[in-house]
C-alpha cells in the first residue's frame, strides 16, 4: 500500500483539495485499495476547521467527490507512517523540515515536481484564484499517480 500525505499551511485549501483529487484519480483507475491518502497542516491556525467553502465549490464544479474533513496538524510520528509527503510550496518545505528535523528517506517532495515544474501550487488564500489552484493540483496529482504506477 502506498501511503501519501498532502501537506499545506492550514489544511483547509490546497492539501485537502489535493487529497480528494488524488483519491478521485486513484478511484477512477480502480486502485483505491492500493493507496492511503490523507492531508494535514504545518501550522495550528486552522486545526478543527472544515474545508474552505470556495474549495468545496471548486470540487463540486469539477465533479471531485469529497467527504467531511477537518484540518489536522502534521506531527513528527507521521514520518514513519507515510511513504511520501507532498507539499504545496517552499514555506511548507521550511515548516515540514522543522516538524520532522530530518528527511533521511527522501520522503518530502513538491507536488509540481512530479510534473517537471519547478514552482509552488498557487495559494488561493492569498491570490483568490481557486481555478489556478485546482489546475496546479490536478496537473501535479496526475503526474504523481503516473510516477507511482
Amino acid at each position: 500500500m502506498k501511503k501519501i500525505m498532502f501537506v499545506c499551511h492550514g489544511n483547509i485549501c490546497r492539501s485537502p483539495l489535493a487529497e480528494f483529487v488524488m483519491k478521485d484519480l486513484v478511484g477512477k483507475q480502480g486502485l483505491s485499495d492500493e493507496f492511503l491518502i490523507e492531508s494535514s497542516a504545518t501550522s495550528s491556525e486552522e486545526i478543527g476547521n472544515p474545508i474552505y467553502p470556495s474549495i468545496k465549490e471548486i470540487m463540486r464544479k469539477h465533479g471531485v467527490p469529497f467527504s467531511e474533513h477537518y484540518a489536522k496538524k502534521l506531527n513528527p510520528d507521521d514520518y514513519e507512517k507515510f511513504d511520501l509527503f507532498v507539499i504545496m510550496d517552499s514555506n511548507n518545505f521550511r515548516n515540514i523540515k522543522r516538524i520532522f528535523r530530518d528527511d533521511s528517506e527522501n520522503k518530502i517532495h513538491f507536488l509540481l515536481e512530479f510534473a517537471g515544474i519547478d514552482g509552488n501550487v498557487a495559494d488561493p488564500w492569498y491570490f483568490g484564484n481557486f481555478e489556478k489552484t485546482y489546475s496546479d493540483i490536478l496537473i501535479g496529482c496526475k503526474a504523481l499517480l503516473e510516477c507511482l504506477n
